[in-house]
């Protein structure tokens, strides 16, 4: 009986999930397939679920409609190539540069707060804590003077660093670094080993699945932040791959095959980062389940 009862729950989770799996993947498919259908298909009253004719013309207008340097350093501008190529090249150094550099002062911050005893650190800790329900719209006009007095206005680095003291990474990170064993870090500082040492060493390989699950969080913040970008960004050479997607529908129509185009191209690195930190992705979640 018990076996017939397992059996059955285990059909009906299949279903269930193969359901799910179906309605989360569907967009998708909608927009690869979307972006090679002809216009007729696009616009047809009926959906066509796949191309009648397999076209590359929606590419072709995404790499063809603006061009733009490949790089420019200290005024050195590189050869031009197809806009979205460069917006694609700004979006991954946008959000890789982000990522890491998150992940390094999250778990720095993190591994202070959590094992550090200093005068403070509840206060700065509950700052922090609100700071996580602080909108970005409430801080945009100072992110904004701040940027520009820094002669960083318009170009990556004022998308970048306002990203890089995200509090949730600090809050998560922290709360990782609490089950660090305290016997393991004073066993380490017997032997000899520093503070850096400690660090690297002893609490960042303990940490891993929250670094990775960190590292996911921000680089997938950090690319569909077009708000950020949308007021940080204003040159052609600078914008990202939604912002100039965005840039290049006319005022009153809509290209529907350059927009999945572009979509698809942008869903590219999002898939790629996700398959490779996909395992400390995992352990990440489960392990912040188990602690909440």
């Amino acid at each position: 009986m018990a076996e017939k009862k397992r059996s059955v729950y285990d059909i009906v989770s299949f279903v269930l999930i193969t359901i799910v799996a179906i309605l989360f993947t569907f967009p998708l498919y909608w927009i690869i397939t979307g972006s090679f259908k002809t216009k007729m298909d696009i616009m047809s009253v009926t959906p066509v679920w796949w191309p009648s004719e397999w076209v590359m013309d929606n590419y072709d207008t995404l790499m063809s409609k603006r061009t733009a340097p490949l790089f420019e350093f200290f005024g050195i501008a590189g050869p031009t190539i197809p806009a979205a190529v460069r917006w694609v090249v700004n979006t991954v150094f946008m959000s890789v540069t982000s990522m890491i550099l998150t992940c390094i002062t999250a778990a720095m911050a993190g591994y202070a707060l959590a094992k550090k005893r200093f005068f403070g650190r509840g206060i700065l800790f509950s700052l922090i804590v609100c700071a996580m329900a602080l909108p970005k719209q409430v801080i945009l006009i100072p992110l904004i003077r701040e940027m520009s007095a820094l002669k960083l206005y318009d170009t990556l680095w004022a998308a970048i660093i306002p990203i890089v003291g995200w509090p949730f990474g600090v809050f998560l990170l922290k709360q990782f670094c609490e089950g660090v064993p305290g016997e393991m870090i004073e066993a380490a500082r017997i032997d000899g080993a520093g503070e850096i040492r400690t660090f690297v060493d002893v609490v960042v390989p303990m940490i891993k699945p929250g670094i990775g699950a960190l590292a996911i969080f921000t680089f997938i913040n950090s690319w569909n932040d077009y708000f950020m970008q949308l007021i940080m960004l204003t040159s052609n050479s600078k914008l990202t791959i939604s912002l100039g997607i965005a840039t290049m529908q006319a005022e009153n129509s809509t290209d529907y095959g350059l927009l999945m185009a572009g979509s698809a191209l942008a869903a590219v690195p999002i898939i790629i980062v996700f398959l490779i930190f996909q395992k400390y992705f995992t352990k990440g979640i489960t392990l912040g389940a188990v602690k909440g």
